[in-house]
């Protein structure tokens, strides 16, 4: 005799890059003790990159499909997105749970679920207004396995449902997956030119967000990583020179803009996720220049940017599924403390 379910909802977070046998198990053991099952797709609307190479969208179709084939009435399966808040841990909360709260319309009969691993759990204790339920299924496999798996061309059917499995081999025909390839090979041969470093590298860089009659100055990426992304004007530290040197030499370099700091400077500020670069380690030194209002200088890409150009402020702060990095967060950032 089937007993009824220990709760109206239940919240499922994850990225789901791409979704493997285990979240779809954690999820069909869910709807054991559930009526309905709200997945949160996180890290939504980011540029395609080695460790978020699929769309929101790309990851909901997968997760239902799988579900369906599993025998789950689409009914009983609702998605909502979230998108990275490196820098604003409340507004990552504050959208989950506007989320959430939009399919349950204000039950408080909701089970949060997931598995307290290490500290990438640290998501499963923010909630305290939902009940905590435990997965039973706890599994080695993740999805970094199986990106590697997917960069390297080694199998993944074992990884993940047939259905992925079918996406995936589609995704390997794309121009999309070829430059994920090559970007991999490049952020692996980056990391061995450090790996006989006593410590782990610390990197510093500096960015240039210069705004002007709400536009900001954008480049595009010539090179790997994130060829072909929009990113503001910036770069590594040279050994002899300071931390405002280096972000007006690197905006003179990528742009072609000369500016004066004492002139036209704003603001600063530290940015310092430390998962924020593919490469390692890495924190930036941000300047917001503000050159008022009036014509927009010309600019010029050069160095290692493809272009330069100036980007209604509208756009930039709507698109944040173009820029490279944390480049959209910096942005956001300064534009939100004007």
């Amino acid at each position: 005799m089937k007993t009824d379910p220990q709760f109206t909802y239940g919240v499922f977070i994850g990225r789901f890059q791409p979704p493997h046998q285990t979240h779809i198990g954690v999820m069909l053991e869910a709807l054991e003790n559930i009526q309905k099952l709200i997945i949160v797709i996180g890290s939504a609307k980011n540029a395609r990159n080695i460790k978020n190479p699929f769309t929101a969208e790309e990851r909901q179709q997968l997760i239902q499909t799988a579900l369906e084939s599993a025998g789950v009435d689409k009914s009983r399966i609702a998605f909502t997105f979230v998108r990275d808040y490196f820098y604003n841990e409340a507004m990552w909360l504050a959208t989950v749970q506007n989320g959430v709260h939009s399919i349950t319309k204000g039950s408080d009969h909701i089970a949060l679920l997931g598995h307290i691993k290490d500290n990438s759990s640290y998501y499963l204790k923010s909630f305290p207004q939902w009940d905590y339920l435990p997965t039973k299924i706890v599994s080695s496999l993740n999805a970094t396995d199986v990106r590697n798996a997917l960069w390297t061309g080694q199998p993944i059917t074992d990884f993940v449902n047939p259905s992925t499995a079918k996406f995936l081999i589609d995704f390997k025909k794309t121009p999309e997956f070829q430059e994920l390839v090559l970007e991999y090979q490049y952020v692996q041969e980056y990391k061995k030119l450090w790996s006989t470093a006593p410590y782990p590298p610390v990197f510093v860089t500096t960015d240039a967000v210069v705004m002007k009659s709400g536009f900001v100055l954008v480049i595009k990426r010539g090179d790997h990583p994130g060829k072909g992304k929009y990113a503001i004007p910036g770069g590594f530290l040279n050994q002899k020179e300071s931390l405002i040197e280096g972000c007006l030499r690197e905006l003179l370099e990528e742009t072609g803009l000369k500016l004066e700091s004492d002139k036209h400077l704003k603001n600063t500020a530290v940015f310092d996720y430390p998962d924020r670069s593919l490469r390692g380690r890495t924190i930036t030194h941000a300047y917001h220049f503000d050159l008022g209002i009036g014509s927009l200088p010309t600019i010029k890409g050069g160095d290692d940017a493809a272009d330069a150009f100036w980007m209604p402020l509208s756009d930039a702060l709507s698109k944040p599924e173009l820029f490279f990095e944390d480049h959209h967060a910096i942005i956001e950032h300064f534009v939100l403390r004007q």
